[in-house]
């Protein structure tokens, strides 16, 4: 923890000390604990995922591997590269023998790979504005508004290239609705890819975060 960090929880429980009527909500930088953490890797190689649907306007394997690899190497500084390793079917996440056998002696290489689905969904809907009292009693005109939805499902995989075990498996599902009529689903894309990686990192990931504490002043 840094020491300013330090400094301020010693400010704030004398004040809280001293007020005896409220308690104090603080943000502080504290330390994270994984289970798993990607820095113990000397490697990391991002595959290919397995699509499970089709998507015209942009290459999803190609974005997602470039996304994932800058955003890795920046916050485990681990060596991160993207190799054109196709998964043909559910079962290879699971068969142990799949991996081992891409690259002989890989100690200390991790896999990461998964499933991912993303769609595009236009929805209308009528919006009226609400009367209220004293006002004209005909009521407004409803308006037909059109909304596009955007919904990214996926399955995030890391796996030990020395003997194939699975390390880390979750499923991740995120949307998100534009009434910008001109949004596109490449944009789209990244936004949700970034609530993925705010949650997957909190996860493998240690260090020190922002979070809140609460002093109860007696």
């Amino acid at each position: 923890m840094k020491k300013n960090s330090i400094f301020l929880i010693f400010f704030l429980i004398v004040f809280g000390a001293c007020n005896t009527t409220n308690n104090t909500r603080i943000r502080i930088e504290m330390p994270v604990h994984t289970k798993l953490k990607l820095s113990d890797y000397k490697k990391i190689i991002i595959t290919n995922f397995l699509l499970k649907n089709e998507v015209k306007e942009f290459n999803v394997n190609k974005e997602l591997a470039e996304y994932f690899s800058a955003e890795i190497k920046q916050e485990s500084k681990t060596s991160t590269t993207v190799e054109d390793i196709s998964i043909e079917k559910d079962e290879n996440f699971e068969n142990e023998d799949f991996w081992k056998t891409l690259m002989p002696e890989s100690e200390g290489t991790l896999y990461f790979s998964g499933k991912i689905e993303y769609t595009q969904e236009i929805r209308k809907s009528l919006i009226g504005k609400a009367k209220k009292q004293f006002e004209d009693p005909f009521p407004s005109p409803q308006k037909l508004a059109t909304r596009k939805s955007y919904t990214l499902h996926m399955d995030i995989y890391l796996i030990e290239a020395e003997n194939g075990n699975i390390v880390y498996k979750k499923n991740f599902k995120e949307s998100h609705s534009y009434t910008n009529p001109n949004q596109t689903g490449y944009f789209a894309f990244f936004d949700l890819m970034l609530k993925v990686k705010d949650k997957l990192f909190r996860q493998v990931l240690e260090g020190e975060r922002i979070q809140e504490r609460y002093l109860i002043a007696k």
